[in-house]
């Protein structure tokens, strides 16, 4: 199946439903998509597998695409993701397995990442767990597409970093933020070179506040400025956000 050479670097490309996961990074006494991954690599590859992700996900959040990366000697074939698929659970999904140069990294060379929450505006009983059930109270689109743009003028979003983190940084560089409604579905589409940890899920609670009348739009300015977790909206639930892409410069 493989040959022995010189230590190779290979990417991931995977999905997973995170329902039942403390996130994708490994935690103590908490069961993650890392921990199952390295798992299995490590069972078929007969040697101890270490995975570097493009981002830690937090608890219950899903990917619908997101890379890692693993050092091995072996050179690997193309039946490699079709046996992983076998050992790991059906929530973890392995798209596809390929060879980097042996510098490439997952984390540190993706050049964007989007992500994507879903708000249900109707009582719907089978997107109970894949969106936000947000159908009490009616929602402002357009106030909410007021507020996306004025998230491209700043690049400090230390209101929308979860309190305690080991960020060195809170500069993050926006791409794209808009709400899109199709039918009794909204969506939120958010692109930047990075994000802080339950930066989305902030973001999107204080948009939902606008939505409702609670904030207007130019009151995020205020919050932006104020630095402060304690300016911005509750978190808005885990299960509707999704990582949709990561970029790289393969």
């Amino acid at each position: 199946m493989w040959s022995y050479n010189n230590t190779l670097r290979y990417f991931i490309e995977f999905s997973y439903n995170g329902k039942n996961y403390f996130g994708y990074q490994i935690q103590p006494d908490a069961i993650s998509v890392q921990e199952e991954l390295e798992k299995a690599l490590s069972t078929i590859l007969r040697e101890e597998i270490k995975t570097t992700g493009a981002g830690r996900t937090d608890t219950g959040v899903h990917a619908k695409k997101i890379f890692a990366h693993f050092d091995t000697e072996k050179e690997l074939n193309d039946e490699l993701p079709r046996r992983l698929n076998s050992f790991l659970p059906p929530d973890i999904s392995i798209k596809r397995i390929f060879k980097v140069k042996d510098d490439f990294h997952a984390r540190f060379d993706a050049t964007f990442r989007t992500y994507e929450y879903y708000i249900s505006l109707e009582k719907n009983p089978f997107t109970q767990e894949s969106a936000w059930q947000h159908w009490k109270r009616p929602l402002d689109i357009d106030k909410m597409n007021e507020a996306c743009k004025i998230l491209f003028e700043y690049e400090d979003f230390t209101s929308f970093a979860k309190l305690k983190t080991d960020n060195k940084t809170n500069i993050c560089k926006m791409y794209i933020a808009k709400w899109e409604q199709d039918g009794a579905e909204l969506k939120f589409t958010v692109s930047a070179n990075r994000f802080l940890r339950n930066m989305v899920r902030a973001i999107v609670g204080t948009m939902v506040e606008i939505g409702t009348g609670k904030l207007k739009p130019e009151d995020m300015r205020k919050v932006i400025e104020d630095k402060n977790r304690n300016a911005a909206g509750t978190s808005a639930p885990a299960h509707g956000l999704y990582l949709v892409d990561v970029g790289y410069e393969f």
